[in-house]
């Protein structure tokens, strides 16, 4: 289990075998027995097969191939749309029409997702993670009908891999696990947790490629920019007004 967490990789490229509908699932009822809060599962999961709906969606992140590629696409929703029907159909009033029930619920989409991709790739398959779904959750919204208190947190792809990425650099465990209390970052900490990243030929050649003086400008001038941030933020907090979690 160790090696094959540690060794995993995101996998953008799927021959075309479909996956067993006994082995999905499987993997689906695997992953709902994650853990979340209060054991009220505020999470719902949309399975996309049909390549209609993964046309559709692709726009939606960015048109990377492996949404229409893929044989699966799976989005991980934060829901409390099923449990405030469940509440009031049971004279319950529920109270979760705010951002600490979303962010509940967030967590909780996202621990599932995780249980997916582990169990997923236990069994010979690839995942990949996709950023893009908070970035156009408004679209997403549209594209797979959500309703209200029902937002897009996490998409994952998944097929049998037709390629063998290699893993990538990750910072050193003491650039990032802190005992008993958090200890701040000295400059000669900074410089030594990533001596390593920047020392690698594809992270030299992104500065190259780039036109810039350092890896950090890579990414905060052209890969996740002050401006776009600010841009899917401001699109992000509109999704949650509308669907329920923040007041209009």
């Amino acid at each position: 289990m160790f090696s094959s967490l540690k060794d995993r990789v995101s996998v953008r490229k799927y021959t075309e075998q479909a996956i067993p509908a006994e082995l999905l699932n499987e993997l689906l009822e695997t992953a709902c027995r994650a853990a979340n809060t209060g054991n009220m599962q505020t999470y719902s999961i949309v399975v996309t097969q049909d390549q209609s709906v993964k046309e559709a969606l692709s726009p939606c992140h960015f048109n990377q191939p492996s949404i229409k590629q893929a044989p699966v696409v799976v989005t991980f929703c934060a829901d409390f749309n099923r449990f405030n029907k469940w509440c009031e159909q049971r004279n319950a009033v529920p109270g979760y029409d705010n951002f600490l029930s979303f962010t509940s619920a967030m967590i909780d989409a996202t621990i599932v997702a995780e249980h997916f991709c582990v169990a997923a790739e236990s069994e010979g398959l690839g995942t990949c993670y996709f950023g893009t779904t908070t970035y156009n959750a408004h679209k997403i919204i549209d594209v797979l009908k959500l309703p209200k208190f029902v937002v897009p947190i996490v998409t994952l792809t998944i097929g049998y891999p037709a390629e063998t990425p290699n893993p990538v650099d990750r910072l050193p465990l003491e650039g990032i696990v802190h005992f008993e209390t958090y200890q701040d970052y000295s400059a000669e900490d900074i410089d030594q947790i990533y001596a390593y990243k920047e020392s690698l030929p594809e992270n030299k050649q992104f500065i190259a490629e780039n036109n810039k003086e350092t890896l950090a400008q890579v990414f905060t001038d052209v890969r996740y920019t002050k401006n776009a941030n600010e841009t899917f933020s401001v699109l992000f907090l509109d999704v949650l007004k509308k669907q329920g979690y923040l007041p209009e």
